[in-house]
């Protein structure tokens, strides 16, 4: 009986304190530093022979480990068959003795006769679950052709093969591991389909190569995206027998390491002068250099700003293509706002700034350097405002002034020509508020003389308090059930059934919502899907939700039709499809 009176005691609390305007809430940024953990799978299955002959998969691997920093990235690999073969558990680099030993590991690898694509798939995804620590960029870049070939002495079938990759790549995007698939296609027989699905469903991306010298563009492309930096295209020379000059520039002092990656057919030699015109010693402490027969690597350890000159001696008549990649370890902060609630019409101010290492930076030519915005998203309508930030010495500064819709979300960017951040998103919701009830006037005609027979009144008094008391109860549970929250997420994607096209998949938090919500809310209101606004969720017991469908669409569940109008119980990871009358168009939800 104390829980439940307890109980209401926290309801009218809850309501009392929420009489707010608008209460602002910020999210905690999702990184604090740019390190990545990074799950190298390869398929080194017999059809693997065919489709990568030359093993420019394991070029690709080596590839990445040099580029990762030393700083304390983490890699890990896994070969697959029709199982996991070999497995290196997650490496936390910290000299080029780490990295030698885990190529050294990739190019001991063997082929093997069938192929289960899900088995590596499931591993990486394991490794990353049991090794994944707070502040790590996590990854998988999965080499293959894409093709199933099973052992018919074994009982796993072909449906089961694609089921379990399903529920591996479910996991994978639910947990926020993107994965990067490399498709070697040297027989042409590569199954694109698969991979690029695996990639666009996880918010990876999906690359073909059929040669080697494809590898490094991909590889800086995937290690430059996944930890938001840019590739910085220096220079294309042919090779004349003597070193030629190419000018390098590091633009700041926060660049932890300069990667350049110099791509020829032919070997090639270097040398290095640091802005004073001092030659360094190559390779050293300082300046790193790795080859493969494919490419080479020079790694410049915290480089001082300014004008470096590269020297390049090539074959005669060799191409050689020369990339840069920056590693930064800065993270773009947005200020604490200054009041915790804002009305329709206020002017909010906005400051963001950059942290090294958890330190604030303080350096006016950074900032001058860049161009930042504030993005400002209408949650209601779905819209986006761009405002132009001013750059200062300690940051940058702006403000937009708050509408009349329920929710915003604010979101700094930054960015120049070698790398690019953004803050993490803070949310300003809108919170109903109330009024108290005006004080019931006197009956005409009464006066303070008149006599009142106090049985009579005590009794209607007990009979009032206790109907008052039951309207009271009754009401602190409509106000419970009414302002019950959610928890989870949906993952929705939409299908375009005439073309077959899907768009990237969307990741839509429930905590936001109060009671109950229509699906319509979670398309942006666009009017295309205005069919949606019939179709409701409301919180259940359990993390559960009940779905009640009052349009004309058509909801699949597990791929069967399912009646829903009078409500329909929603579980942890049920998947629904919902197919539209009005537009040639199916929704597809997934609940984790």
């Amino acid at each position: 009986m104390r829980k439940k009176w307890f109980s209401r005691l926290l309801v009218i609390i809850f309501l009392f304190w929420n009489f707010h305007s608008y209460n602002v809430r910020a999210e905690s940024s999702l990184h604090a530093t740019s390190r990545i953990e990074g799950m190298l799978v390869v398929d080194v299955s017999n059809s693997m022979k065919s489709s990568d002959p030359n093993n420019i998969s394991y070029e690709a691997m080596k590839m990445f480990i040099d580029m990762a920093s030393l700083k304390g990235d983490k890699i890990g690999a896994i070969s697959y068959a029709d199982e996991v073969m070999r497995e290196k558990a997650l490496v936390t680099i910290r000299s080029a003795e780490d990295k030698q030993d885990l190529k050294e590991f990739i190019d001991s690898l063997e082929k093997y006769t069938y192929t289960d694509l899900s088995s590596g798939m499931k591993e990486a995804v394991k490794v990353l679950d049991s090794s994944h620590e707070q502040g790590y960029f996590p990854l998988i870049v999965l080499l293959a052709d894409g093709n199933n070939e099973l052992d018919p002495k074994k009982s796993k079938s072909m449906k089961q093969a694609d089921e379990d990759l399903t529920k591996a790549v479910n996991a994978a995007r639910s947990k926020g591991y993107p994965v990067y698939t490399i498709g070697l296609n040297a027989n042409g027989k590569l199954n694109k389909g698969v991979l690029t699905d695996m990639a666009k469903s996880t918010g990876g991306k999906f690359f073909e190569a059929s040669s080697a010298d494809q590898l490094p563009a991909i590889l800086s492309e995937i290690f430059a995206n996944h930890l938001k930096l840019k590739i910085v295209p220096v220079h294309q020379l042919v090779g004349n027998g003597d070193f030629q000059d190419v000018k390098l520039t590091v633009p700041n002092e926060n660049v932890l390491e300069a990667n350049i990656s110099l791509i020829s057919n032919q070997p090639v030699e270097v040398k290095l002068m640091d802005p004073s015109g001092k030659e360094l010693v190559v390779p050293s402490d300082q300046v790193l250099l790795s080859r493969s027969r494919t490419y080479s690597l020079v790694k410049l350890m915290k480089p001082v700003q300014g004008d470096w000159t590269l020297k390049v001696k090539g074959v005669p008549q060799d191409k050689i293509d020369i990339n840069l990649v920056f590693n930064y370890d800065l993270q773009l902060k947005l200020e604490s706002l200054a009041k915790q609630s804002y009305k329709a019409g206020d002017t909010v101010q906005i400051g963001a700034y950059f942290e090294d290492n958890g330190t604030a930076v303080s350096n006016q030519e950074i900032y001058q350097s860049m161009k930042a915005k504030l993005l400002v998203k209408d949650l209601d309508k779905g819209k986006t405002e761009e405002v132009t930030l001013t750059a200062g010495d300690q940051g940058f500064t702006g403000q937009f002034k708050v509408g009349n819709s329920a929710a915003y979300e604010v979101v700094v960017r930054a960015e120049d020509n070698s790398f690019f951040r953004e803050t993490a998103p803070q949310k300003i919701e809108v919170m109903q508020g109330a009024t108290a009830p005006a004080a019931a006037k006197p009956a005409a005609g009464s006066t303070e003389n008149e006599k009142a027979f106090p049985w009579l009144y005590v009794g209607l008094g007990v009979i009032g308090l206790l109907v008052l008391a039951g309207l009271g109860y009754f009401l602190a549970r409509r106000v419970k059930h009414a302002n019950r929250g959610f928890s989870g997420q949906f993952v929705v994607e939409i299908k375009d059934e005439d073309t077959g096209e899907r768009t990237s998949p969307q990741y839509k938090k429930l905590k936001g919502f109060k009671g109950k919500f229509r699906l319509h809310q979670l398309l942006s209101l666009a009017p295309e899907f205005a069919e949606t606004d019939q179709i409701t969720f409301k919180p259940l017991s359990g993390d559960a939700l009940l779905l009640i469908n009052n349009s004309g669409c058509t909801i699949e569940k597990s791929g069967r039709a399912v009646d829903a109008k009078k409500g329909l119980p929603i579980k942890r990871n049920d998947r629904l499809r919902v197919v539209l009358k009005q537009v040639n168009k199916s929704i597809y939800i997934e609940y984790f």
